[in-house]
């Protein structure tokens, strides 16, 4: 084992962030001097023995299909390899690499790298899970909504600094606008709907030095969101009701897999796609991953004409509480009924949004409160069936982890969802965005009052969460980013909160 002491691995990376003297997988996390890795190396996934490698070939005149070695090691130099291998990237997948090493030693720190036509990738930073029996401590960040024309990923450079064994990204990794006219940087294009446009738009989010250096320290694990294929969409159905949306949606699933470190087992098939799945650290806790949109119903009461969402009272809208409705798929909610996994102290359930009810307005009036549709709001009967079948199994310490809605919220998840007076089931902690920008603070202040259960509530912040998980409790630092304008810009403590074991409900620390 060569698990590095916390305090070491943030200093030695924070450090190297500061003064410019980083190891190899953050000197060039650029990647501007190696031409046939402009974009950079990544990893994820993590297994016991292994985890998934991932780069993507860049150049003019590629090959239809080009062998690629990797290598493993476990130093920086590579005089201690520990495995190699080939990959063979075709024109098909754009020239993506998802190797897959096996036989690694549980619980390990290792570097890595590939080569290719004469070129040499940066190195990057990966390590394995602790066995199936360890009990080791688990450090991680959630992070969503990294829009490019928003302004600068400067959240990224803290959460390295932070030194995480793992980076579980909540969805909205590209967004398929073209750039605003007021945008703080510009990416050429406009909306995109093909294949080609897809991938163009993932090279521009991928030529950035900070989401890079992201990626190089650290392995990955990520679900989507909508932005990655277009706002609001719902399985099948379009913001726009566009009949040829089948196709868009595919081309966009595509271009998600080649683009970050996806198992081969997840490769899109006639334009779908699985990235529901559990990741067990050791025995300390259980990750489950959901997918929010590729198989949910259509929203309720949208605007005339349109798909997507709307935010209106439960009077205006009695499909509300339509009973049949799902945001998972009947499926997937059975999937996840079963993946529960009430033996490990912890169970962290990685889904795209916020979970908690949150009413604009009073939910006691006459007209039942404002709520918005594309959330689990929308979809309340599928909440609570979600939160009778955690009760039921006795999964004793369940944290949700979100992102989508661009705003820092810490909240209680009551038996009863919508009855703050019922027991605390769970924790919910939704991270806002990178870069994306939110609703007014004021807004989200007048409304607090009628969503006790909701701790913390701060649209004004950009950021992600980082987390210490022990046995004992788990620890949650948000943060809030000064300056998008300015990619070196100061990243702030903007609060913390501790879920002690055997007590659901997050506290003030």
């Amino acid at each position: 084992m060569n698990t590095l002491d916390s305090l070491q691995r943030r200093h030695w990376l924070g450090a190297a962030l500061a003064t410019g003297l980083a190891p190899a997988f953050l000197r060039h996390a650029w990647a501007a001097d190696q031409p046939r890795f402009a974009q950079g190396v990544a990893s994820g996934f993590p297994r016991p023995d292994g985890m998934v490698l991932w780069t993507r070939l860049t150049g003019p005149d590629l090959p239809e299909r080009v062998e690629v070695q990797w290598e493993v090691a476990h130093d920086e130099r590579f005089s201690q390899l520990v495995a190699k291998g080939t990959y063979m990237a075709e024109a098909a997948w754009a020239h993506s690499v998802h190797a897959e090493p096996a036989g690694l030693a549980p619980d390990r720190w290792y570097f890595y790298r590939f080569r290719a036509l004469g070129d040499q990738s940066p190195v990057g930073r990966t390590r394995s899970t602790p066995a199936p029996d360890a009990v080791r401590p688990l450090r991680f960040v959630i992070a969503s909504c990294q829009r490019y024309d928003a302004g600068h990923f400067a959240a990224w450079r803290q959460a390295v600094t932070d030194a995480p064994d793992l980076v579980v990204f909540l969805g909205d990794y590209i967004y398929e606008y073209a750039s605003r006219a007021d945008a703080l940087r510009r990416h050429e294009g406009g909306a995109t709907v093909t294949l080609d446009q897809y991938r163009a738009r993932y090279a521009t989010y991928q030529s950035d030095p900070l989401l890079q250096a992201a990626h190089a320290a650290c392995p990955w694990v990520s679900i989507w969101d909508d932005h990655e294929v277009e706002n609001d969409y719902a399985g099948l159905q379009s913001q726009t009701l566009d009949p040829a949306f089948r196709f868009r949606r595919g081309a966009a699933y595509q271009a998600h897999w080649e683009h970050l470190p996806y198992p081969q087992a997840l490769r899109p098939d006639r334009g779908e796609a699985r990235i529901n799945g559990t990741l067990d650290w050791g025995a300390l806790a259980r990750l489950i991953r959901l997918d929010g949109r590729q198989f949910r119903d259509p929203q309720v009461c949208p605007k005339p004409g349109r798909g997507g969402s709307n935010t209106l009272t439960r009077q205006a809208c009695p499909a509300f509480d339509e009973p049949g409705r799902s945001l998972l798929g009947r499926p997937q909610e059975q999937w996840l009924a079963n993946a529960w996994d009430d033996r490990r102290p912890w169970n962290l359930l990685a889904q795209p949004t916020l979970m908690s009810p949150f009413s604009w307005t009073d939910p006691g009036a006459p007209e039942g409160g404002t709520w918005w549709t594309d959330g689990w709001d929308g979809y309340a009967p599928a909440r609570q069936r979600l939160l009778d079948d955690l009760a039921a199994r006795r999964v004793a310490n369940a944290v949700v982890l979100g992102g989508d809605v661009h705003t820092h919220y810490v909240s209680q998840l009551h038996r009863v969802a919508r009855d703050p007076a019922s027991p605390i089931l769970a924790s919910e902690f939704c991270g806002s965005s990178i870069t994306s920008p939110s609703l007014p603070q004021s807004r989200v202040a007048g409304a607090l009052p009628f969503n006790p259960h909701v701790l913390y509530g701060r649209a004004d912040q950009r950021g992600t969460i980082s987390f210490v998980l022990t046995p004992q409790r788990l620890e949650a630092t948000l943060t809030a980013v000064d300056n998008l304008a300015d990619p070196a810009s100061p990243v702030r403590v903007a609060a913390r909160y501790v879920v002690e074991a055997g007590k659901p409900g997050p506290v003030a620390a």
